[in-house]
C-alpha cells in the first residue's frame, strides 16, 4: 500500500515563479468521491495518464494507489467525469531541500493558487517559503475532489 503524506498552503505571492523548474497542464476528473475513497483520472499535458484511488484522510496522510492508463482511456474517463473536472498548471518549485508543487488553477477556479509539499512522515519539519500563507491541509474545501464539485473558489 502506498501512502501520501502532504501539507497544503494558499500561495500569497508570485515569488516562487523565478525558481520553478518546470510545469505541466493537469486535467483531473473525479469518477467517485466520498468520505472513504476517491477515484480520480488525471492526464498530464494530454500525453500521459493515471488512475488514482485514495483512501480516507488520517491526519495529513492517506492510502494512495496509482496506475498508468492509456491516454485514450483517460480522455474517455475525463468526459465521463464531467462536470467534476479540475484543470490546473502544476509547477515544480525546489525549496528547503524539498520539491513543492504549486498549482495555478484554470477555468472556474481561476485565481486560486495552492502549494503542496509531500513528506516522508507526518512529523517531518518543513521550512516554509515566504510565498505561502495559510495552511489549508485539513480544510476540505481545498482538496481537489471538493473543488471539482464547486463552482467557485472557496472563500
Amino acid at each position: 500500500m502506498g501512502r501520501e503524506i502532504e501539507r497544503k498552503f494558499l500561495v500569497v505571492s508570485d515569488a516562487w515563479q523565478p525558481i520553478a523548474t518546470g510545469s505541466a497542464l493537469l486535467r483531473q476528473g473525479y469518477l467517485s468521491s466520498n468520505a472513504k475513497a476517491t477515484v480520480r483520472v488525471r492526464s498530464t499535458d494530454d500525453e500521459r495518464a493515471v488512475l488514482t484511488l485514495k483512501g480516507a484522510v488520517e491526519g495529513i496522510s492517506r492510502a494512495e494507489y496509482e496506475y498508468e492508463i492509456p491516454i485514450a482511456d483517460a480522455r474517455e474517463l475525463l468526459a465521463m467525469a464531467e462536470p467534476h473536472v479540475v484543470e490546473k498548471r502544476r509547477y515544480l518549485v525546489p525549496y528547503g531541500g524539498l520539491t513543492w508543487e504549486v498549482d495555478v488553477f484554470l477555468g472556474r477556479h481561476e485565481g486560486l493558487v495552492l502549494a503542496e509539499v509531500e513528506l516522508d512522515d507526518e512529523a517531518q519539519a518543513v521550512a516554509l517559503p515566504d510565498w505561502v500563507g495559510a495552511e489549508v491541509t485539513q480544510d476540505d474545501r481545498y482538496n481537489n475532489a471538493s473543488l471539482s464539485r464547486a463552482d467557485a473558489i472557496p472563500g
